[in-house]
Parts: structure tokens; sequence; C-alpha cells
């Protein structure tokens, strides 16, 4: 063989390599009930936050120690452990994405993604109060910024 035919198949080589291990991160969403299936490898869930339990977080106590209870779509509960501060926003997020392992009953999570309420969801509530507060706004500016707009 040739040296560059021998360099070429040992870049192919390293290539399908680099692609192998890329592939551990990609994996889709999993359920609870699944990930309890899969016990000890790393899956990511779609959850929401089980108000009716409580969050375990005291930052004076443990910073790094998060603990609270979720639900995935389909009604399955989990305990689940965080060993990092607590995300910003955590009890107003609509939707939680876990990244993690199931050892046991408890999810073990590494990483966790918020997923936001959308500002622009068709909440009439919501809608009627901006309009409210908009219009008293405008009502609020003074009659010489008014006079200056005319002009």
């Amino acid at each position: 063989m040739k040296k560059l035919h021998i360099i070429m198949l040992v870049a192919i080589a390293i290539i399908i390599a680099g692609l192998l291990t890329m592939m551990q991160d990609i994996s889709t969403y999993d359920s609870i009930a699944s990930a309890r299936q899969k016990e000890g490898k790393f899956v990511h869930l779609i959850a929401r936050l089980d108000k009716n339990s409580p969050v375990e977080y005291d930052p004076i106590k443990d910073p790094n120690y998060l603990s609270f209870y979720a639900l995935d779509s389909l009604g399955s509960r989990t305990k689940v452990v965080y060993l990092n501060s607590k995300p910003t926003e955590f009890e107003n997020s609509e939707r939680i994405v876990l990244k993690g392992k199931m050892q046991g009953e408890t999810f073990e999570c590494k990483e966790i993604l918020l997923k936001c309420p959308s500002k622009y969801k068709d909440d009439p509530a919501q809608q009627m109060k901006q309009f409210n507060s908009s219009a008293t706004e405008s009502d609020a500016k003074p009659a010489s910024a008014a006079a200056e707009k005319s002009y």
C-alpha cells in the first residue's frame, strides 16, 4: 500500500472514532418509565416540577444540593437530585429538560435546562393587564408631550 492510502485510512478511523464519541451525547428524550428501564445510562428527560412536593434547597447548608420531584407528560413521577446550585427562575419554568442517569428510584441529574413560559402566549388575563398598563401610560403623558407630537 502507498503511504497516502495508509494516511487516509488512519484519518478515516480517527473521524469515525470522533463521531462515535460525540454520538453518546446525542439522544432522544425519554419518559421516566423508559429511563428506569435504562438504569445507569445517560438520558434526557422532559418533565415539569411537581409543585405539590417540596423543593429541597438550602444554600447556607449546602449550596450544591437541589432535590425535587419531577412529573413527565405520561404522569410518571421521580425524585431528582442535582448536585449544583439551583437555577434562576427554577420554580417559574414551564418545562425542564433533565440530563443524567436513573439510579434506582432517583434521577441523578448532571444538567438542567429550563424552558420558560412564552411571553407571547395567548393568556387573556395577561393581555388585559398589558392593555390596561399601556392605556394608563398614554393617559399619564403630559399635555406638552402631546403638543410636541402634533408638529
